[in-house]
């Protein structure tokens, strides 16, 4: 039997640019896993009490979004109904002054003592005050949709800084907290 010679070569393989950026990408990723490990989000997610209290702060900030959106929609429908009535006084107030006039003329040509011009003058001064009325009306409806809207978006400011300092501090953020952030 013959003998086989076992002989090892070592062949050396010459390391490349490609295979540096891929050491260097395996190092940049395990930096990265470890840099998230350390991100207060993920510290928040660990910690029921914290994650807790993100959704909640997160569910009424989209509330409060909500109902902002709510107000901001009836304010523009108030302005609409305010440019609809103020045109429609108007309106009137051309129509009646227009019988007005026409009646007063016809009263001189005439030469007659009718007194039909207070008619239209007094429908025009009822009319005025309808107008001036619902005009009110709507005012004080469209300042107390304001103020309301004021103190949403306030309070949706407020909610906000709670989140955004929540997920900036992590489990350092304290849950005592959740009282003076006025929720």
């Amino acid at each position: 039997m013959a003998e086989s010679k076992n002989t090892h070569c070592i062949v050396e393989i010459p390391v490349d640019q490609e295979h540096r950026e891929a050491n260097n990408k395996a190092l940049l990723c395990s930096n990265m896993f470890e840099a998230i490990d350390d991100h207060p989000l993920t510290e928040i997610s660990e910690s029921p009490g914290h994650l807790l209290l993100l959704k909640l702060w997160q569910r009424e900030e989209n509330i409060f979004a909500k109902s902002i959106s709510r107000k901001e929609t009836r304010m523009d429908s108030i302005k609409s109904e305010l440019f609809q009535l103020s045109s429609f006084f108007f309106i009137f107030h051309g129509f009646f002054l227009t019988l007005l006039f026409t009646s007063w003329a016809k009263s001189q040509e005439g030469g007659c003592s009718c007194r039909i011009w207070w008619i239209p003058s007094m429908i025009s001064l009822c009319t005025s005050l309808v107008f001036v009325f619902l005009v009110q009306v709507k005012l004080f409806r469209y300042w107390k949709v304001w103020e309301r809207l004021q103190r949403e978006r306030n309070d949706s400011r407020g909610v906000g800084r709670c989140i955004q300092e929540l997920r900036m501090k992590g489990l350092a953020f304290p849950a005592s907290k959740f009282f003076l952030c006025g929720l």
